[in-house]
């Protein structure tokens, strides 16, 4: 890859967007399951979905952390939720690596916070409206 993406920040207005996040678990799971990719994968594909899957991640992982925030300083889903975010700082800091093998890790890192995500959402600690603030 030629340059790092930068990282995307969600605005107020992005913010009051859901997430698209269908065709983005679609992708996770077709790079997934990815047995011989060497065959069909030319290293520019790897690296233009590894720049989407990163992309989305920082997405998901800043609204992740929005509603992380309004979590009770000493419950437990906070705790797990920024053991999370932190793997997930980490990993997005570098770039993106144009592999079979980063893409598929971009592709779990993408599922897990996707699942802190629906977890969140269904947190009993959070209220509708620190979710939509």
């Amino acid at each position: 890859m030629t340059t790092p993406s930068a990282p995307i920040r969600r605005d107020a207005l992005h913010a009051a967007l859901p997430l698209d996040r269908e065709p983005y678990l679609m992708l996770a799971q077709a790079v997934l399951a990815w047995s011989e990719p060497h065959d069909v994968l030319r290293p520019r594909d790897c690296e233009q979905i590894a720049r989407q899957l990163a992309d989305h991640a920082r997405a998901v992982a800043d609204d992740v952390r929005h509603c992380c925030a309004a979590l009770p300083k000493n419950s437990a889903i906070r705790a797990l939720t920024e053991v999370v975010l932190g793997e997930a700082e980490r990993r997005l800091a570098a770039p993106p690596r144009p592999t079979v093998t980063g893409v598929q890790n971009l592709a779990r890192l993408l599922r897990a916070l996707y699942e802190r995500h629906g977890r969140l959402h269904h947190a009993p600690q959070l209220s509708r409206a620190a979710l939509s603030s």
